[in-house]
């Protein structure tokens, strides 16, 4: 390689503790949190992992200055709707799981919690490929000829340095080339927002009234939404602010739901469901449902079905309304659910979250209220009234903290170790003096260096990143 590189690791202690130990043979490494289905759970598109399907050859140095070859690059996934979505890895020590299932979330749900760097990844997807094509990604980065294979490495190489602090290089020389360039350029972007989100998750109130609002947030022109047969069963109906009957095909983003409860209705919950057909922000990420297998991050997409629901409560005796979001976030301290309460009554009112009490003034809303959440646990939390009513509740199961394997997964169905040809006829270089790895996605071992003891030394609160320098005439 005639390209002279210096990359430094950025990532701060905290986060090498997130992403895990290293053990003989093993990677352990956090993934992002999930959910059951069901009223109040994260909404947007939902998918299967498929393979890996344009990639090259990158070789990895990671903190402890081991380097070996390993395939990365586009990765597919297929839609609930049978649509195509293509993401890259940005979780490099973890495995994928074969057939796996996806759902969109939002960063702080992810991997990418805390990483100070998620922005500039989110820049390197809008301008590397697919987004960029290869040769007009060329073109920008003043090299030569570069195929979709190249491109695709080097895209994904620039997103490991970002998302798992490791050195990674393209083993073709353009391919590196291109890799330098978009680090060199690569800025803050915004985190895109989701393909279909209701908030807050649940609303309550009293019979006879409107209870609400729940808020669309969408990318498609037009949303369906649906009461359930709870809610439909107890007469309810969906209306405006105003009292009017919606189009249950012509909601759109940013439109206001209210429920309609009928007068004589008795002490009950429903909920309402909405779908859409629209395209997948670039940049939003996709964890596994209630498995542990490797993050991805959307770069390209084709249009998608995308659902999202919400939540409702209501009594016939006299209760003012109430609205209340759930978040899923992992942090430094140990994931858990942020719960956000408004008091729309006239009152104040008192609240019990877990083991907290809240108390709101009318028309107050309460800032996050932390609720911790136990690692690879099912954990409910419940919000009520002082007079015991339930007003939300929220299931989820996180796994935000590393855990270690000891036995790699089976590959992918149909699939072997080793990985595909790439598609542009590029043949993969030979490794050196270092072993090949397997690739790092389906078909392959998820265990990033299979058989190598390494190790990471947490003193202190302090990790000790290695600077390596690599390249001709360097003098290393």
């Amino acid at each position: 390689m005639n390209l002279a590189r210096k990359r430094a690791f950025t990532r701060l202690a905290a986060s090498a503790v997130a992403t895990g130990l290293l053990t003989a043979g093993t990677f352990a490494t956090a993934t992002s949190a999930t959910a059951d289905d069901g009223p109040g759970q994260p909404g947007g598109a939902t998918a299967t992992l498929g393979g890996l399907v344009v990639h090259g050859s990158i070789d990895v140095t990671t903190a402890d200055g081991e380097t070996r070859g390993v395939e990365g690059g586009l990765f597919e996934m297929t839609s609930d709707s049978g649509s195509t979505l293509q993401t890259y890895c940005i979780d490099l020590f973890t495995g994928t799981v074969a057939d796996a299932r996806y759902q969109e979330v939002d960063w702080d749900a992810s991997k990418l919690h805390d990483n100070e760097d998620a922005g500039r990844i989110q820049w390197v997807l809008q301008n590397a490929f697919p987004t960029v094509s290869a040769a007009d990604l060329a073109a920008q980065a003043g090299v030569g000829e570069l195929g979709d294979s190249q491109a695709a490495a080097a895209t994904q190489a620039a997103i490991w340095e970002l998302s798992d602090g490791v050195d990674a290089e393209p083993r073709d020389d353009v391919a590196a080339e291109v890799t330098d360039w978009l680090l060199a350029n690569a800025v803050d972007a915004e985190e895109p927002g989701a393909s279909l989100a209701l908030a807050p998750d649940t609303v309550s109130g009293e019979a006879g009234s409107l209870v609400g609002p729940v808020t669309v947030s969408t990318t498609a022109d037009a949303v369906s939404v649906v009461l359930d047969p709870a809610a439909t069963a107890a007469g309810l109906t969906l209306v405006d602010a105003d009292g009017a009957p919606l189009s249950p095909e012509g909601v759109t983003d940013g439109q206001e739901l209210w429920f309609s409860v009928p007068e004589g209705a008795g002490d009950g919950s429903g909920g309402v469901t909405a779908t859409a057909t629209s395209t997948v922000p670039i940049g939003r990420v996709f964890t596994g449902i209630a498995t542990t297998t490797q993050t991805m991050i959307l770069a390209g997409t084709e249009n998608t079905s995308v659902e999202a629901r919400a939540g409702v409560t209501w009594t016939e005796a006299s209760v003012a309304p109430v609205a209340v979001s759930f978040a899923e976030r992992c942090a430094e301290e140990g994931g858990g659910i942020e719960v956000s309460i408004t008091n729309h009554g006239d009152e104040p009112r008192s609240f019990v979250v877990g083991d907290q009490t809240v108390d709101l003034g009318p028309g107050e809303e309460s800032g996050p209220v932390w609720v911790p959440a136990a690692e690879d646990t099912e954990t409910t939390v419940q919000v009520t009234g002082a007079d015991g009513t339930v007003h939300g509740e929220y299931t989820v199961t996180l796994d935000c903290e590393p855990t270690q394997s000891e036995t790699p997964a089976a590959p992918p169905a149909g699939e072997t170790p080793g990985g595909e040809t790439p598609q542009d006829g590029n043949t993969p270089a030979p490794a050196g003096d270092s072993e090949d790895l397997a690739e790092t996605g389906g078909g392959t071992d998820p265990v990033l260096f299979g058989g190598i003891a390494v190790a990471l030394l947490v003193v202190g609160g302090a990790v000790v990143f290695l600077v390596r320098r690599r390249g001709a005439g360097n003098g290393d």
